[in-house]
């Protein structure tokens, strides 16, 4: 049976590609997944499984009116079509979600069982995606945060900081843990391989979590940007001016027990970004 990966070309989906070289990769030129008629007409004969990598990720653009259409389709009615051929065609529908649609304020790590509280837009349209793949008869659910991967994301841009000889200031409030994208897509295929029930599961690095602006030191420290410094500042002095930015949670710590019930232990956030900075160049 076929597997296909929603989303080529984002940091999670290559490195799906990497593990999965057998599946078939699809970009939103070759299925709109937003588009219930192209999902509908869609050949899924021989398919088993699709892993949706896909998502409108632009926090800050949701919250436009433009923004806000764009995310509930990409993120939520996607969501409602691919269940629906899910159940027609008898494939396991595999989605990626966020730590978004909670508020951030649990004093513990986050469960699969903590009640939705999205405090933004983008946050809401993962929420209802989150309800929605439930619809699917054969589903896995897998609720990450603090993605890096190949492409755009916080550690490159610390690690371009730093090379132009700028002293960053980083929000110190916030709190979670990396989640690099080899170890999410390990976590995925573990699922997969070992046919754990289907459902919901939390998956992150595991690690102490730490700050936004504790792992651009990681970085820095890692890279000798001896010279410069990471400057903290407050979530609500670094957006204080900026009415369009989104609300962020200020905790994003997952629980990691469930997914380690069925075998699966992440590495150390640490370790992967260790490995991490020593294959990204300069």
């Amino acid at each position: 049976m076929k597997t296909i990966i929603l989303g080529a070309g984002g940091q999670l989906a290559n490195a799906l590609q990497e593990i999965m070289p057998e599946a078939i990769a699809l970009t939103i030129d070759d299925l709109d997944i937003s588009s219930r008629d192209a999902v509908m007409v869609y050949d899924w004969s021989g398919v088993g499984t699709v892993i949706n990598a896909a998502a409108y990720t632009n926090v800050d653009g949701a919250e436009t009116s433009e923004g806000r259409v764009t995310a509930w389709r990409a993120n939520a009615q996607a969501l409602s079509y691919l269940s629906q051929a899910a159940n027609k065609h008898d494939f396991t529908l595999v989605h990626v979600s966020s730590e978004y649609v909670f508020d951030g304020t649990a004093k513990s790590p986050m469960d699969e069982t903590t009640p939705f509280s999205p405090l933004s837009a983008y946050g809401a349209s993962k929420a209802g995606g989150d309800l929605t793949v439930s619809l699917a008869n054969k589903h896995y659910l897998v609720r990450t945060s603090w993605v890096v991967g190949k492409g755009n994301n916080f550690v490159r841009t610390m690690i371009g900081l730093g090379e132009r000889g700028i002293s960053p200031t980083v929000v110190s409030d916030q709190i979670g843990r990396l989640t690099f994208a080899n170890t999410l897509a390990e976590g995925i295929q573990h699922l997969l391989t070992k046919n754990a029930p289907y459902g919901t599961y939390n998956l992150t690095n595991e690690g102490e979590p730490v700050s936004w602006a504790e792992v651009a030191r990681s970085v820095f420290k890692a890279r000798s940007f001896n010279e410069l410094t990471v400057i903290d500042q407050t979530t609500a002095d670094y957006f204080a001016g900026k009415p369009e930015a989104a609300k962020r949670p200020l905790y994003s710590v997952l629980s990691l027990n469930k997914i380690k019930a069925t075998g699966f232990t992440p590495r150390n956030w640490r370790d992967d970004l260790t490995d991490y900075l020593t294959e990204t160049p300069s």
